[in-house]
């Protein structure tokens, strides 16, 4: 379900009339309209405002900004405040403030200061829910309710009382026999077999490492805490206001280690994402495109909504950069290519006090007469020439396998190497398909994954029977799988598959794993070829058992031992890489992720591309993005040189020139042209 209005692209943001007087609020209807903008998100820090003492609701400021946007054509994302609860009611309910792993109770002032178990904190979610909906049910202004704000981000995991007697209910409810649990947990070791539930704590700070499978659980229930938080809030806005959507912001879905999105998007109307870019990342905008098509999955394709990104630099980075000439419309664009329906931000008017003040608005602390302010005016134009988009899907050939119960379990403690993080594998084979001009989904290992001619594993640590038969039959039926080192290890226990590595995936990969050898931190090991690979962080002894090797280790640990393979199974092919290739070879000590290491595996992905006859652009620098949305073609110039796209025919949507075949993109320039058919 998505908002009917505004029509369109939305455009807008989060809006904080509290923060200004009263005068300021007819200044900013004029400038919303002289931007374009028609939907701004409210209320969604204003607790204390909407309930200054315990049961007295007082929403007459509120009904007075949202008239008045009302009839300045401006609709509103009305939000729920409990990401703020004031200063009254912690004062009141102390054992609501969040409790660290190390057991230390947070104070007072933050955002998300309240743990979601907390029965005194959902009661007063409940009352303060039900009289927002029940007052503004009806209103023409509202087309959507913005549930809380960035669950998970920055409280992820509490460890307070309620929180351990909700778990341990949790627990009850997830294994019914404490057998079962002590079983799961492989309980025997180190002697922590339980005989009442009442004896089960959370998992706190210890001198040594946890049981990880007792830490996997805790991360499940905590991520579904939130959610029952969340949907006591939307059932209540259901009930009073049936038709018009709930959803909540996720906190980047990208960034987001602690919430389970695919979970997550049963319980929404609409996928709503914030991104932010990373400023200090050259290629960041490869980091963008990831997030929009990771929040484009989770919706199943369908639109989604950008709620926040900024109009310039944010204020939480070490180093907080502003935007350069250009790239406020790149991003923007970026995101609506990918699918989202909106462009919203975080904040439309920068604040003068607290703890965001140097976060950049669209109307910036400069005011009107600024290069940023024309920015936003001219996006503000593109996205009305952009309706025509509205509603349109996104096509692939190509999926990445992405569980977010994968990323838990690989981070957790005593792993084979330190440099084994879900997320740099995640960035360099999603880079290097950027790079290659290839738009993908993401899917989840139990998915339906027919319908992709390539999908990509370059993280299944934790991989369960159900899914790895489910990769099984895709290969046999035709698809082509490509598996990246340490894939197919656990179950969803933690607790390692029988038998030889790979365990789940041995026979789908037609090999076995004799040893895992971890490199050193400095160390590389080169792939033979004709032309040698360089690669890093891991090596391993693999035994083919029907696998081929397309490339052999011709160093280190392995050497003449394959690392990558190639095994056919029935229709299909699965293919399997053992190492980390890098740019080039490296001559110093590498002391962090590499960047940009998309080179040597983009060398080794193009084989697997062409054998499945994936379609992409031929010769095009990677500077420039192609994505393609319904009828629209999407050319996004990031370099400094002019770039000629061949194969494109149509108008384009913002100076209407027609294209018969070619379009030149001008350097930091964004073209979209309406596509002719043939």
């Amino acid at each position: 379900m998505y908002p009917e209005r505004p029509a369109g692209i939305a455009f807008g943001g989060d809006y904080n009339p509290e923060q200004w007087p009263r005068e300021t609020l007819d200044e900013d209807v004029a400038l919303m309209r002289e931007a374009g903008v028609n939907l701004v998100s409210l209320g969604i820090f204003s607790w204390a405002l909407m309930e200054p003492e315990e049961g007295r609701y007082t929403f007459g400021w509120l009904d007075d900004v949202i008239d008045r946007l009302h009839e300045g054509g401006v609709a509103v994302d009305l939000a729920t405040p409990t990401a703020a609860p004031p200063a009254w009611f912690v004062a009141r309910h102390p054992d609501v403030l969040p409790v660290t792993k190390e057991g230390t109770r947070i104070g007072f002032g933050g955002r998300q200061s309240a743990c979601s178990s907390a029965p005194a904190f959902r009661a007063a979610t409940a009352r303060l829910v039900r009289a927002l909906g029940e007052h503004y049910r009806g209103h023409p202004a509202v087309v959507m309710w913005h549930v809380h704000n960035e669950y998970g981000a920055p409280l992820g995991e509490c460890y307070c009382e309620h929180s351990v007697a909700a778990w341990r209910v949790w627990l009850r409810q997830t294994y019914r026999d404490i057998a079962a649990l002590n079983d799961a947990w492989g309980a025997t070791f180190w002697g922590q077999t339980y005989t009442d539930w009442s004896e089960i704590d959370a998992p706190r700070a210890n001198h040594t490492v946890l049981n990880p499978a007792q830490r996997l659980d805790y991360a499940r229930f905590s991520d579904g805490q939130h959610r029952e938080h969340y949907a006591l809030q939307r059932d209540i806005l259901r009930e009073l206001t049936p038709g018009i959507p709930v959803t909540t912001n996720f906190a980047g879905t990208v960034n987001c280690k602690s919430t389970d999105l695919w979970r997550w998007a049963r319980e929404v109307d609409v996928i709503a994402n914030d991104h932010y870019l990373k400023a200090e990342r050259p290629d960041n905008h490869i980091d963008l495109a990831m997030s929009a098509d990771l929040a484009r999955s989770v919706a199943g394709g369908a639109p989604w909504m950008l709620m926040e990104h900024s109009a310039g630099a944010v204020n939480w980075q070490p180093r907080n950069l502003a935007k350069r000439p250009g790239e406020l419309r790149r991003n923007s664009l970026a995101h609506v290519a990918r699918g989202s329906d909106s462009v919203l931000f975080f904040q439309w008017r920068a604040s003068r006090f607290g703890a965001e003040k140097f976060h950049s608005g669209l109307v910036p602390h400069a005011g009107t007469d600024s290069a940023q302010w024309r920015e936003v005016v001219r996006l503000g134009g593109d996205l009305r020439a952009l309706a025509g988009v509205r509603g349109g899907r996104v096509r692939a050939e190509v999926a990445i396998v992405w569980d977010w119960e994968s990323y838990w379990a690989l981070e957790l403690d005593w792993r084979p190497s330190v440099d084994l993080t879900f997320r740099e594998r995640m960035d360099a084979f999603y880079e290097a398909l950027w790079r290659e001009h290839v738009t993908v989904d993401f899917v989840h290992p139990s998915a339906d994954i027919s319908g992709y001619r390539v999908v990509v594993t370059p993280s299944s640590y934790l991989l369960t029977e159900a899914a790895a038969k489910n990769l099984h039959r895709y290969v046999e039926a035709g698809g082509n799988l490509l598996v990246s080192y340490f894939s197919g290890i656990v179950d969803e226990h933690d607790t390692l598959h029988p038998g030889a590595y790979p365990g789940a995936l041995r026979e789908l990969l037609g090999l076995s794993i004799e040893e895992f050898h971890p490199l050193r931190e400095d160390e590389t090991v080169e792939l033979g070829g004709q032309e040698s690979i360089t690669a890093r962080v891991w090596s391993e002894r693999i035994r083919p058992a029907g696998a081929v090797t397309v490339r052999a280790f011709a160093g280190g640990p392995d050497a003449g031992h394959p690392a990558f393979t190639r095994h056919d199974l029935g229709a299909g092919t699965a293919w399997y890489l053992a190492t980390a290739p890098v740019t080039a070879p490296v001559t110093g000590p590498v002391t962090g992720p590499v960047t940009g290491s998309a080179a040597g595996l983009r060398e080794l992905l193009a084989q697997v591309l062409d054998h499945a006859n994936v379609s992409r652009p031929r010769g095009l620098p990677d500077t420039l993005e192609l994505v393609r949305r319904g009828g629209h073609v999407f050319l996004i110039n990031h370099g400094d040189d002019p770039v000629t796209v061949e194969g494109v025919s149509g108008v384009s949507v913002f100076d209407g020139m027609r294209h018969d075949g070619a379009v030149t993109v001008a350097p930091g320039a964004v073209t979209v042209v309406v596509e002719t058919v043939h």
